[in-house]
């Protein structure tokens, strides 16, 4: 049993049963509390007004060190005969967890989703709306592609995307309200380069962008984003470009897709000096690319100080993966996952939400995604 932190950074959102509610209409750090509805209202939001709390609210006790969740709807996307990005590649992820957890953490198959309208809501924070139904149209097709050849899409890929993006927002609003302390969203089609209106390098909506953007908006405290794919989180970094509220944090192959990621690109306005990317050539190997992360994400998070770290996992930089032209190893994401821990430790009182994005040699994405999770389970003894 671990007991979260006396004190939380800012209040977090309550309701159902089990909690006692704030007097109706109460600002709750930057929200409103609705009376008679579990529903948080933003009133600085442009776009849109609520976010619910899903869920009963019991006690703020993590059973486990480990949240790792699924949902099969994530399975739907088919993005077409020979592409990398298969249902396969979450199957064997989870096969991977379910072995010998040893009371680490419970694969959650079919975990709780937002209701879709809810989810759809909170993604016209970071996607145009008109580029949502694009990929609802695109989906209904049910087959091409969409923005880009690499963007494949079948009958179910709006159903997967927008189950992906559930598990990511319910995830968030479970760490703002003291449910949880670290996750692993197992999902797909990953996120990291859809852009604002976008579709881009076999990602349709911004799973991680999404859940920053509830943390940030519940607490009102900044949050890190990190990420250690074999290619730059492009569509990431261009939503949180002028943000002083999010950190973000990439380690990637350069020159290479989708093009973008020079250290010149430090951010803009708000957000000057809150982007750090750490280009590299292909071939770097565990040393290179673990220094390379654990120097950029301590210059980030001593910068900002997050409530939260929030990771895209990429695993498409392992040797054996044949689209990422990188060497990292097993060991190599075992010292990444660990260096971000640390991070976590030193300045987020342990919160880590974590989001699986590439990674295409399905046994070598097997392995690093199990020692990813054994190091997300460590604990803290200080």
């Amino acid at each position: 049993m671990i007991a979260l932190p006396e004190k939380m950074p800012g209040t977090p959102i309550r309701g159902e049963s089990g909690c006692q509610a704030p007097p109706v209409n109460t600002p709750i750090s930057g929200w409103w509390w609705v009376g008679g509805i579990s529903e948080i209202r933003n009133p600085k939001s442009e776009i849109v007004s609520f976010v619910r709390y899903h869920g009963p609210m019991t006690d703020l006790i993590v059973d486990l060190p480990l949240s790792v969740r699924f949902h099969p709807r994530c399975l739907e996307h088919e993005p077409g005969l020979g592409h990398p990005e298969t249902p396969k590649r979450v199957q064997v992820v989870l096969d991977a967890l379910s072995a010998r957890a040893e009371g680490r953490w419970v694969v959650d198959r079919e975990s709780p989703l937002p209701p879709d309208e809810d989810t759809l809501g909170t993604l016209a924070w970071i996607h145009d709306p008109a580029y949502i139904e694009r990929v609802r149209e695109a989906s209904e097709a049910g087959s091409g592609w969409l923005d880009s050849h690499d963007c494949g899409v079948s009958s179910g890929t709006f159903d997967a995307a927008v189950a992906a993006a559930g598990l990511a927002m319910q995830a968030a609003l479970d760490l703002v309200n003291g449910r949880l302390q670290r996750a692993f969203i197992v999902a797909r089609p990953p996120g990291h380069h859809a852009g604002h209106d976008r579709a881009s390098g076999y990602c349709f909506f911004n799973a991680v962008a999404l859940a920053a953007e509830v943390v940030v908006r519940s607490w009102n405290r900044p949050v890190v984003i990190a990420d250690f794919g074999a290619f730059h989180g492009d569509g990431t970094q261009q939503q949180f470009f002028s943000s002083g509220d999010v950190g973000f944090v990439s380690v990637h192959q350069y020159p290479a897709f989708p093009g973008g990621g020079g250290g010149d690109e430090i951010g803009e306005g708000e957000g000057l000096g809150t982007t750090r990317n750490v280009p590299l050539a292909g071939g770097a190997d565990d040393d290179i690319f673990c220094t390379a992360f654990s120097g950029a994400l301590d210059e980030i998070c001593g910068r900002l100080q997050p409530t939260a770290i929030l990771l895209s996992a990429g695993f498409d930089a392992h040797r054996d993966d044949p689209v990422g032209g990188m060497k990292v190893t097993e060991d190599g994401f075992r010292r990444l996952t660990a260096t971000a821990v640390e991070a976590a430790n030193r300045w987020s009182e342990g919160r880590v939400l974590s989001f699986l994005e590439g990674g295409f040699e399905l046994e070598a994405l097997a392995k690093s995604a199990r020692i990813h999770a054994e190091e997300l389970a460590k604990i803290s003894k200080d």
